[in-house]
């Protein structure tokens, strides 16, 4: 086994860790069905194309943008437990992307710390990779509403490591953001039918895996 030079290790969750990308693209789609199927289907184009961003954000723009409509404070809460509700199982019971469980043992081995960064709130984020047994691989699971940039630094600080020494692994733009923002060196997990639009000097990979290719 080759020795890993990283000094930590962040994750995404959805797409990255856990095969679950489909599993909230069809809850946004059937909590906006009612509205009509052109409706439902932007709602759907703008979770895929916004990958990485809180859902609140999310619910915010379809009301605004697609309904027309202002959304308070309280029905916000509402629709952000319906969602959770819709997705907490079908997340819980996904498959391993390709390569992230291998990805895990050989950083627990190595004592190289790893960290969930993810957009998804952040006591359901906890709850998540408890349930699927995954807690004891991550140093510290982090959601939102804290941006990714914002928990990257954070941890950076405060375990004092070197950006440039830590990778972060996404599947979405914010993540690849995320990684400019804070100096890490960054892998795009790009799966099958995916259909977002990294930079073209973005390294890509159908897997998780550890080492960059030049």
């Amino acid at each position: 086994m080759n020795r890993l030079s990283w000094q930590a290790v962040f994750f995404d969750f959805d797409g990255v860790i856990a095969d679950s990308v489909q599993v909230k693209t069809q809850a946004f789609a059937t909590m906006f069905a009612p509205y009509g199927q052109q409706v439902a289907q932007q709602a759907v184009a703008y979770h895929l194309a916004n990958g990485g961003m809180p859902r609140f954000k999310k619910f915010i723009y379809y009301y605004k943008e697609l309904l027309g409509m202002d959304i308070d404070q309280t029905t916000l809460e509402q629709k952000g437990k319906e969602f959770s509700a819709m997705v907490m199982g079908g997340v819980i019971a996904a498959e391993m992307i390709p390569g992230a469980l291998a990805c895990l043992q050989q950083l627990q081995q190595q004592h190289i710390p790893a960290f969930v960064v993810s957009g998804t709130p952040h006591e359901e984020m906890e709850t998540i990779v408890h349930e699927k047994g995954l807690s004891h691989y991550f140093l510290e699971v982090h959601g939102s509403p804290r941006t990714k940039t914002v928990i990257v630094e954070e941890i950076i600080n405060r375990h004092g490591i070197l950006p440039e020494k830590c990778l972060f692994i996404g599947d979405a733009l914010a993540d690849h953001t995320a990684a400019v923002n804070t100096g890490t060196a960054f892998l795009a997990i790009k799966r099958p039918g995916s259909t977002v639009d990294f930079p073209d000097d973005t390294i890509l990979s159908a897997e998780v895996r550890l080492d960059l290719p030049s």
